[in-house]
């Protein structure tokens, strides 16, 4: 496997070997974890709705416990923007390994961590020189959350309907996807969380931010989960200005979107709009868990100087094997034809899945395509040997974030099967 081929199925989806390992899961996970058809009988017959369980991947292909080879169209939530173990990053993690597995976060850094603070201060949109890193996207989150009260002495945040931004207790209730992700915790999540319409105008936001003293107005350049909706021409300038003038921070979720998915390093860059907070992470590290939030000098120093404890820490922060992964990612963007090839592959992918009809949201490799039972077509399309994703609050939007990697055939080869699961689905 070089992680180029195409779809090769042994045996049905999932098969028997899957269907066995996802019967144990059942047995040991929470049930709210991983989606799985439950069994109340022997006669219910296979469980074709379980989940394929992935035993290795390189590239684009993914190989799961049956031998069945799909191509991932999803980059693993968008992780492995590069493809699943670049060889690269495998290399770097290989080598960090063998000289310092783990340091101690805030008491005793180690020089790798440093390396990567230094290069992503070189990389980030100007003024953007000072981070705190994390191991999630929810991490960043609630790092951006702390530096806005910290900064403006404001506790209310403005976030927009369709956004996400993480599960993490401090993080949830500033998503606007789903009430189900925030309902169950009301009592005990952040209290002064307002939203407003995506997309909304520029006085709005002034008005709410005005008038519920918002320190901080949080929207992702791009959504996501939200349905891949991009916003309007000038908009973000002006929610930015807007967010300003009234003393509110203004920070970019660029955590799905960053480091090169859709054609440029930072999407929320295209306007010109250099943010006071920006959140990073999935690929930021090629498979790791690594996230930052970065701040001008002036923002981060409301947190002032460390005193002996930190005030904001964890056990595996600045892991040093993620920091080296991430390094060697960073590598690949600035040196190599990645973040070009996003854009330029973008383009006729969209212009391929345009000219057969269908209606196509998102830039780069970051892509919806309109259907409105996008959940039904993920399932035909795994049967055909393909990994999509649902995306939008309804499942409206079958998201296409493939690797940068992806091979011509291996896309000629998906548009093939999702012209014939549209016809399946109907």
């Amino acid at each position: 496997m070089d992680g180029t081929e195409l779809p090769m199925l042994l045996t049905s989806v999932p098969g028997p070997r899957s269907r066995a390992r996802v019967d144990v899961l059942a047995r040991h996970e929470c049930p709210a974890i991983t989606a799985r058809r439950v069994r109340r009988a022997a006669a219910l017959g296979t469980a074709d709705d379980d989940p394929i369980v992935w035993d290795t991947a390189l590239g684009a292909v993914v190989q799961d416990v049956d031998g069945n080879r799909f191509v991932d169209l999803t980059s693993a939530f968008a992780v492995n923007f590069l493809g699943h173990r670049h060889p690269s990053v495998v290399q770097a993690a290989k080598a960090q390994s063998d000289r310092l597995l783990h340091a101690m976060g805030d008491a005793w850094p180690d020089d790798t961590r440093i390396r990567l603070l230094e290069r992503l201060a070189s990389l980030a949109p100007s003024g953007l020189e000072v981070a705190i890193l994390g191991l999630s996207g929810s991490d960043a989150i609630e790092v951006c959350v702390k530096t806005a009260l910290l900064a403006t002495g404001r506790r209310g945040v403005l976030t927009f309907e369709g956004g996400y931004h993480g599960l993490a207790l401090g993080a949830v209730a500033l998503q606007q996807y789903s009430p189900a992700f925030t309902e169950p915790f009301r009592g005990i999540v952040h209290p002064e969380v307002h939203a407003l319409p995506w997309g909304c105008p520029p006085e709005q936001v002034a008005e709410t931010v005005r008038t519920k003293g918002s320190g901080l107005v949080l929207v992702e350049p791009i959504q996501g989960r939200g349905g891949v909706r991009t916003p309007p021409s000038g908009w973000h300038a002006g929610i930015a200005a807007a967010s300003r003038t009234e003393g509110a921070l203004f920070a970019f979720d660029e955590i799905y979107t960053g480091f090169g998915r859709t054609g440029v390093w930072f999407a929320g860059t295209t306007e010109g709009v250099i943010p006071d907070l920006l959140c990073v992470g999935k690929s930021l590290a090629g498979g790791f868990p690594l996230s930052a939030c970065l701040g001008s000098r002036a923002v981060m120093n409301a947190w002032g100087s460390s005193s002996g404890e930190a005030i904001h820490t964890q056990t595996f922060l600045g892991h040093p094997v993620g920091c080296a992964a991430a390094l060697a990612v960073l590598d690949q963007l600035e040196h190599g034809p990645w973040v070009a090839l996003a854009a330029e592959n973008g383009a006729r992918y969209a212009s391929d899945l345009t000219a057969r009809g269908w209606t196509v949201r998102g830039r780069g490799l970051m892509l919806g395509i309109e259907h409105p039972k996008s959940l039904a077509l993920t399932r035909a399309l795994l049967r055909r040997g393909f990994l999509t994703l649902p995306a939008g609050a309804k499942a409206e939007v079958l998201g296409i974030t493939p690797p940068v990697t992806l091979a011509d055939a291996q896309w000629l080869a998906f548009v093939e099967a999702l012209d014939a699961s549209i016809q399946e689905v109907g």
